[in-house]
């Protein structure tokens, strides 16, 4: 069994910090989700012991126009450190002005590349998970991210997928290629855009990565189905992966994190929170919503795709649910916690997925995207949308 895991490091010397590098409380990062990983969810999971979390997935060109949602979205909560980035770029000048930006105006400890994004809106524009394909346009953007980086001591970090689709896997080559770049890791969800979030995992493909980047010594992260602590434990003994990236598995049980931790630790699992425990993280929530939006109502539609989550394989009245999707005031919050009779937490559902069940599709694609690899600067690609 592993015990006492290696913490993450990250090779930061931007002034925030005594030594030139940041040692991670646990090998544990939180992954973007588009629109749930704002800075009141961050917080949540914070407070439940994960090592590195990072902000929703912005554009660089949002960034570089300065959209007020944009900017929120990168304003870090409170006391939370490493400040942690995610870009989305399909064009290596816009990124690098992007990262200077953040660099120059000290916004930012840690950027991390997406390019796992699979939905639609985002690969059709050539970005996400359709991006490593082209492998000069990708080495350029990584290249580009390391170099203008390194000039304010901010590491890079990139997530990918295995692939487009089975027949068109890139993730050996260009994590190959990033490692070289100087990136600090690689993170590797374990299925092709074409999956989306369908069936299992494949895990094996993480240990693939591990092997071949091997002699680089840039270590690997693992993220895909990761549900419990033992799920953590185990990616890590049958990968080699030197950490775990959590994304749905922690919608409606951000106590993963300290499951998760327990476990890496030889520790004992700590005890499913009953429904009374459930609530009181409920409304924290939803405090720390009102103040990231510093607006009850806003906070409170943000806070309603939530409650189905947290409240997944309870025995609750039909009529106390509906007035969870519908909740407009902490107040009423309050007054719908109360009426929850408690109980244990649901087993059956305890290690269940959650999320997006989304079944695999044929990924969408610029025109002519998979004709030529080598392929650079003949697609016009649009990278204005937000991605997820």
């Amino acid at each position: 069994m592993i015990t006492k895991t290696a913490p993450l490091r990250l090779p930061i010397a931007n002034g925030q910090f005594a030594n030139d590098e940041v040692v991670l409380d646990s090998p544990v990062v939180l992954a973007p989700m588009a629109g749930i990983t704002n800075s009141a969810f961050r917080t949540l999971c914070r407070e439940q012991g994960a090592g590195l979390f990072v902000s929703e997935m912005v554009t660089a060109r949002a960034l570089i126009e300065r959209h007020p949602e944009t900017m929120r979205l990168i304003t870090p909560g409170v006391g939370e450190t490493p400040r942690s980035v995610q870009l989305y770029a399909v064009d290596p000048t816009v990124v690098g002005k992007a990262i200077e930006i953040l660099g120059a105006e000290n916004l930012a400890d840690h950027i991390d590349l997406n390019f796992g994004c699979p939905v639609p809106k985002v690969t059709r524009r050539g970005g996400g998970a359709a991006l490593p394909y082209k492998r000069n346009l990708f080495s350029a953007i990584v290249g580009t991210s390391v170099k203008t980086a390194a000039q304010y001591g901010i590491p890079v970090t990139v997530k990918m997928r295995v692939g487009i689709n089975s027949d068109h896997h890139t993730y050996l080559e260009a994590g190959k290629s990033a490692a070289d770049l100087g990136v600090a890791w690689v993170a590797l969800h374990a299925r092709t855009a074409e999956q989306m979030y369908e069936g299992q995992a494949d895990w094996s493909r993480i240990a693939n990565l591990v092997e071949h980047l091997a002699p680089t010594g840039v270590p690997v992260l693992g993220n895909g189905d990761i549900w419990s602590g033992a799920d953590g434990v185990r990616m890590m003994q049958e990968t080699g992966c030197a950490g775990v990236v959590v994304g749905r598995g922690c919608l409606g049980r951000p106590w993963l994190f300290a499951d998760l931790v327990a476990a890496f630790n030889g520790e004992e699992t700590p005890t499913l929170p009953s429904l009374f425990e459930v609530r009181k993280i409920m409304y924290r929530h939803g405090e720390l919503l009102v103040e990231f939006f510093e607006s009850e109502g806003r906070a409170m539609r943000d806070l309603r795709k939530h409650m189905a989550w947290y409240l997944k394989g309870f025995s609750v009245p039909r009529e106390i649910r509906a007035g969870f999707g519908m909740v407009s005031s902490l107040g009423e919050l309050d007054h719908l916690l109360s009426q929850l009779e408690d109980q244990p937490y649901p087993i059956e559902i305890a290690e269940a997925p959650r999320g997006r069940r989304s079944h695999g599709r044929a990924v969408s694609l610029p025109d002519g995207w998979l004709n030529d690899p080598d392929e650079f600067a003949t697609i016009t690609i649009d990278d204005s949308v937000s991605g997820g």
